[in-house]
């Protein structure tokens, strides 16, 4: 192992020094080591040694997962100075990173919340925007569904994984915080990278003539355009909701809804496509497609609307723009 004597020769050698461990970087640190010139590797190191080697300003980490990238990049606090209000918007939607690894979907939904709101404590900023989603409902029983619907219940991975941030932003209400999570419908519009009029384009643009369709066709939703998806986010703040200091949920979306085959045939009007013959994969308990996909999803929108929000009355059209945007 690297004891001080070497050090001091490799030091003294103009070497460079690769460290593995907490006890070797400090051991670097007591022979005042050049830290530029010192290599951390090491795997499953944690959040407290990567601290300590960036506090030591050392010249490389070499990362061994993406879990010690999320690590680097957990000091907050040097962003929020002179912030009075924090909107978290990042987060992994992907459902089949929730089938196959939801671990992931944890940390980088639920482990990177709470280490928002930790930096947000430590730096004394209030107030915060968060983008939730309507699938913390899971399968409601009133439909539209109020925010003050309960139980929730999600039935997926990502659905849990905002619930599970929504509950750690609560307790951070609870010590003074004022919060909103916007819990969103389907939102589509131009430049959309995921979800069910991005499947279907590609399905067409590699087979015009057919379409595979996931489900019976009668999974019955509500879409809405980004352009109201902001326009909604921007129409109330938590010092307009929770002026005291609390946590308000609000649904973002519209009040119609379309059924998935009415979204392919959507999508392949906005192509120019005529004659494509449907196939279904067969649906689970109400048309759903599978694990984790709710069959009938509609969101009451009373207190947006009630601040000036209005989305597009035509899910069809916004659809239509989304398989428009998504081309080459």
């Amino acid at each position: 192992y690297v004891n001080p004597a070497l050090a001091r020769i490799f030091m003294e050698e103009g070497m460079g020094l690769d460290v593995v461990s907490g006890g070797e970087l400090a051991m670097a640190a007591t022979v005042d080591y050049p830290p530029d010139n010192v290599y951390f590797h090491g795997n499953n190191k944690t959040a407290q040694e990567l601290r300590d080697a960036l506090e030591y300003g050392i010249g490389r980490v070499v990362v061994d997962s993406f879990h010690e990238l999320d690590l680097l990049d957990e000091d907050f606090d040097a962003h929020l100075a002179d912030v009075d209000i924090v909107w978290h918007l990042s987060a992994n939607p992907e459902v089949r990173t929730g089938i196959d690894a939801p671990e992931v979907m944890f940390r980088q939904n639920v482990d990177a919340t709470r280490r928002v709101i930790e930096a947000m404590a430590r730096c004394g900023v209030r107030d915060l925007v968060f983008t939730s989603t309507s699938t913390v409902y899971g399968e409601a029983s009133v439909v539209p569904t109020p925010e003050e619907y309960k139980p929730l219940a999600p039935i997926s991975a990502y659905g849990q994984s905002k619930l599970e941030a929504e509950q750690l932003i609560e307790r951070f209400c609870e010590e003074g915080g004022r919060a909103i999570s916007f819990r969103f419908a389907n939102c589509v519009g131009p430049r959309s990278n995921h979800g069910v009029t991005f499947d279907f384009f590609h399905k067409l643009r590699a087979d015009s003539g057919a379409l595979e369709i996931l489900g019976d066709g009668k999974q019955f939703k509500s879409y809405f355009h980004v352009a109201d998806c902001i326009s909604g986010m921007l129409a109330v703040s938590p010092a307009d909701t929770c002026p005291g200091g609390g946590f308000t949920a609000i649904n973002v979306g519209s009040e119609d809804g379309i059924d998935v085959v009415m979204v392919a045939d959507t999508v392949c009007e906005a192509l120019g496509l005529t004659g494509v013959e449907y196939s279904f994969t067969g649906g689970v308990d109400g048309g759903r497609r599978g694990r984790g996909d709710r069959g009938r999803r509609r969101r009451a929108v009373g207190p947006v609307a009630g601040a000036g929000f209005r989305a597009l009355p035509d899910g069809a059209e916004d659809l239509a723009e989304n398989a428009h945007g998504e081309g080459p």
